[in-house]
C-alpha cells in the first residue's frame, strides 16, 4: 500500500471508530507501517472523526517526525508492537465501552464462549496499568505483545494489531462485540464456556488454517508463555477506594458488579 492510499484508509477507519463509539472528542490513535523505518499515524488531539488526508503525521521507527505534523503521544504503543511483531503493518486503539468496562472491571475477555472468538482472536488478556504515553504503558504490555493480537490495557482501553489496517480494526471489534455479549449473558444467569474438547478442536482449525500460531494457546487454558505469563490465572486486587482501604474481589465477583452496572444504565 503507498502513502496516499493510507492516508486515505486511516481517515475512513478514523470514521468507523467515532460513529461507532469506539472513541469520542481526540481519544484513540491508528497508524500503518509504510515500509521498514516509515509509520503513518493519527495526529495528536484530533477527532478521529473529523481528520482529513493531510492531518497525518509521519515518523520513524523510533518517533522521529518527518513532517511538520505531530503524531498521537501514545505512538510508542504502537512502535513497540511493530518492532516484536515484524508481520504486523496496522494498530488500531480505541476506548470500547464494553471492552474497556472489562478493562476498568480489572478481567481479561478470556472465557470460551464464541467459537468464531476462539477462531480468529484467541485470548485478550489483561495488562498492568500504566500511565498512557509513558514507558510504564509499554513496559506493561511488553509480556503479552508476542502472544497475542488484541490486548485490554487496565484503566485504559484495548489495543489490535494486524498484517493490514483492516484486520487491526476487525480485531478490535471482534473485542468489542465478545465483551458486549459476555456481559448480556451475565444479566440472563451467564455463559455457558465451551466444552475441552470442542476448544482444542477449534485451536487446532485455526493453527491449521493460519489464523493463530501455537503461541495463542491461552484460551481460558492458563497457557504458561516462555516469559513465566500465564493469562487470565489471576485474581484480582481491586484499587484502593477513596477512604484509602482496600478490597480483593473474585473474578465473579468483579463480573456481577460490572452486570449490575450495566442494568443501571
Amino acid at each position: 500500500m503507498d502513502e496516499s492510499q493510507a492516508r486515505k484508509l486511516i481517515v475512513e477507519i478514523g470514521k468507523l471508530l467515532y460513529d461507532r463509539s469506539y472513541v469520542v472528542s481526540s481519544d484513540g490513535n491508528v497508524s500503518i507501517r509504510l515500509d521498514e523505518n516509515t509509520v503513518l499515524a493519527t495526529p495528536t488531539m484530533t477527532c478521529k472523526g473529523r481528520m482529513t488526508e493531510d492531518c497525518l503525521a509521519l515518523t520513524d521507527m523510533d518517533g522521529k517526525p518527518l513532517t511538520d505534523k505531530r503524531a498521537s503521544s501514545e505512538l510508542a504503543m504502537h512502535l513497540l508492537i511493530y518492532k516484536m511483531r515484524p508481520e504486523i503493518k496496522a494498530v488500531c486503539h480505541a476506548h470500547p465501552p464494553h471492552g474497556t468496562a472489562f478493562a476498568v472491571a480489572g478481567l481479561a475477555i478470556d472465557k470460551p464462549i464464541l467459537s468464531e472468538v476462539i477462531l480468529t482472536l484467541g485470548c485478550v488478556p489483561l495488562t498492568d496499568y500504566g500511565t498512557p504515553s509513558t514507558d510504564e504503558l509499554t513496559e506493561a504490555m511488553k509480556p503479552f505483545v508476542p502472544h497475542h493480537n488484541a490486548l485490554l490495557m487496565a484503566n485504559h482501553g484495548a489495543v489490535a494489531y494486524g498484517v493490514d489496517l483492516w484486520q487491526a480494526f476487525d480485531r478490535l471489534e471482534t473485542l468489542e462485540h465478545t465483551a458486549k455479549i459476555a456481559i448480556l449473558a451475565k444479566t440472563l444467569g451467564g455463559a455457558v464456556d465451551l466444552p475441552a474438547d470442542a476448544i482444542e478442536k477449534l485451536v487446532n482449525i485455526r493453527e491449521k488454517a493460519g489464523y493463530l500460531t501455537p503461541a495463542a494457546r491461552c484460551q481460558s487454558c492458563g497457557y504458561l508463555h516462555d516469559n513465566g505469563i500465564v493469562c487470565g490465572s489471576a485474581q484480582i486486587a481491586a484499587p484502593a477506594v477513596p477512604n484509602g482501604a482496600k478490597v480483593s474481589l473474585t473474578r465473579e465477583e468483579l463480573i456481577e458488579l460490572l452486570s449490575k452496572a450495566a442494568n443501571l444504565s
